[in-house]
């Protein structure tokens, strides 16, 4: 199992090289973590769940989790990341079960799950067969009435943030964006090497057609940062307890209006499995 690629090698060359364990103590991410989490608590009863965190890297998430009380069940490609989430959920009274596998074969019987979430494979598949392929066996582990939480990147992001920084200017990263922009598919240029590795950027509506086309009931899609990652002075006024309270009221305000979706790097899509489901 260890000798099997679960993963395409430009992935796992990407997180090998980068920290997806401490991704979430800095810059954005200590944002990311806690907006994510606010987000998922919207799903999540109080009593006891069966979760699965697919794609969920070092098991942060399923280590909060997991804390509440949760039967959590992380499935994670990547080795380096296996070693870390086991070293973490070892720590816990409750601990979260920890399985190297990857979404397109998920090994749990079918109607298993209260909820599952999605981190990573909907941007790390370029193909929407593959695509397809995760949303069905989420699906199929899914109990009636399940939800699904998904996480996918805007097919502005890149474009965005570039014309925040400059990069918009460089010619290999503007080529990226409009790759981006008109099919979706995300490759880094050879000479930006510490841009995420190949994966694939939805419009708000692909996201959506992808998970209603399989019969799954859509409830509602979430900017995860909003417009307010857009402020000159973003990371200051997030340290600011009266401009930090501005942002957020922004984000929750406008974290489903359709139109203003394509400005938010990141999205979570919240779907349901109908009761009348049946093969």
């Amino acid at each position: 199992m260890k000798n099997k690629q679960l993963v395409n090698r430009n992935i796992e060359v990407f997180y090998n090289k980068a920290s997806e364990e401490t991704r979430l103590d800095k810059g954005m991410g200590i944002f990311e973590f806690e907006r994510v989490k606010s987000l998922i608590k919207k799903y999540i009863s109080s009593s006891s769940s069966k979760i699965i965190d697919i794609g969920g890297g070092t098991g942060k998430y399923s280590e909060w989790l997991a804390k509440k009380g949760h039967q959590v069940h992380l499935v994670e490609p990547i080795p380096k990341h296996i070693n870390l989430a086991q070293n973490r959920a070892n720590k816990l009274k409750n601990p979260f079960s920890v399985q190297l596998g990857e979404s397109r074969k998920l090994e749990f019987k079918n109607n298993f799950a209260d909820i599952i979430i999605l981190h990573g494979p909907l941007y790390h598949l370029q193909k929407k067969e593959d695509r397809d392929v995760t949303i069905y066996e989420a699906k199929r582990v899914l109990k009636n009435n399940g939800i699904i939480l998904a996480f996918a990147i805007n097919y502005t992001a890149s474009t965005l943030a570039g014309l925040l920084n400059g990069l918009i200017h460089k010619n290999s990263f503007f080529e990226m964006c409009k790759e981006e922009l008109t099919t979706g598919i995300h490759n880094p240029p050879d000479d930006l090497p510490w841009l995420l590795a190949e994966a694939y950027y939805h419009t708000p509506i692909q996201l959506k057609e992808e998970f209603i086309s399989q019969e799954l009931t859509h409830i509602n899609t979430y900017a995860v940062e909003g417009m307010a990652w857009l402020d000159k002075e973003y990371f200051a006024n997030m340290l600011n307890n009266k401009k930090r309270e501005t942002l957020l009221e922004l984000i929750k305000i406008t974290e489903n209006d359709s139109y203003l979706l394509p400005f938010s790097p990141h999205m979570m899509i919240a779907v349901r499995k109908q009761k009348t489901y049946e093969k």
